[in-house]
């Protein structure tokens, strides 16, 4: 049986391949390659060096039993503890993430679970991730990964933890609140309709007062937006690395666990953790 002390190795060196988006291998000769890195892992100086068929072995482990989420869930219950994650409220939102559309690999064939989707009169081939954040900190609790064809509004009530009283969403969740899995005891704030918030009068006193509500709605929306960012500008998670849903399901609760830590790191600290 491993040691606890080298799964602990593996796993720091599995979030700094998320960090650097590194492959295996390149994960592998960066470790060898740079003092940094095995430090951060707490490695000795003549200690065995985990090659990539380890880290390849250690992330099917972590799919087979389901534990990328488990990491995602004790990130969040320390974040409960120091009072930077509350559950009061929640944003919800979905993007894109694009696959790869060539057929030139092993299989002969573009990944069967990924599917296209239209935005903004482009066409995308990939997955989702869709993220319920908090409405107060923007720090993500709840992740769900699915084919790019999924419609945003589908996921919305999956990713609710169940002890908000209010919920908040762009646009293209207009109807939510009537689908046959709502909650009646959510209260969803969802956006107008951009061309119908367009043609509001701001002269007229009542049409001013909807817009100003408009614009306190999008603060709060805003907030679900800063973990995309973090992964995809932070970490470069710009497109899909597996093949699979459930493996690239996988890595996003990794990223998002750790885009909660890498946002609110300088409270952390302060603490002293």
């Amino acid at each position: 049986m491993e040691s606890n002390t080298y799964v602990q190795e593996v796993s720091n060196l599995g979030f700094m391949q998320q960090w650097f988006t590194l492959s295996d291998p390149a994960m592998e000769e960066a470790f060898s390659d740079t003092p940094l890195y095995r430090e951060f892992a707490q490695l000795e100086e003549f200690a065995r060096l985990p090659d990539e068929s380890t880290i390849l072995r250690f992330r099917h482990r972590l799919e087979k039993h389901e534990l990328a989420e488990k990491i995602l869930s004790v990130v969040n219950e320390l974040l409960i503890q120091r009072g930077l994650l509350l559950k009061a409220g929640t944003a919800v939102d979905a993007t894109l993430i694009p696959a790869a559309k060539s057929t030139k690999n092993k299989h002969k064939s573009r990944d069967p679970e990924m599917h296209s989707s239209k935005k903004s009169n482009q066409w995308y081939f990939g997955m989702k991730a869709h993220i319920g954040v908090d409405a107060e900190s923007g720090l993500v609790h709840t992740v769900r990964g699915t084919s790019g064809h999924v419609s945003d509004i589908a996921e919305a009530h999956s990713l609710l933890h169940g002890e908000e009283n209010v919920a908040f969403g762009d646009a293209g969740y207009q109807g939510v609140e009537k689908r046959p899995d709502a909650n009646v005891d959510i209260t969803w704030h969802v956006a107008m309709r951009p061309g119908k918030r367009k043609a509001l009068n701001k002269e007229n006193q009542a049409d001013a007062l909807i817009d100003k509500a408009e614009k306190f709605k999008a603060g709060i929306r805003a907030k679900v937006e800063h973990p995309f960012r973090v992964i995809k500008r932070q970490f470069g998670h710009v497109k899909v690395r597996y093949r699979g849903l459930r493996k690239n399901t996988a890595q996003l609760f990794t990223l998002f666990a750790l885009s909660n830590l890498w946002m609110v790191r300088g409270k952390l600290m302060g603490d002293g953790a």
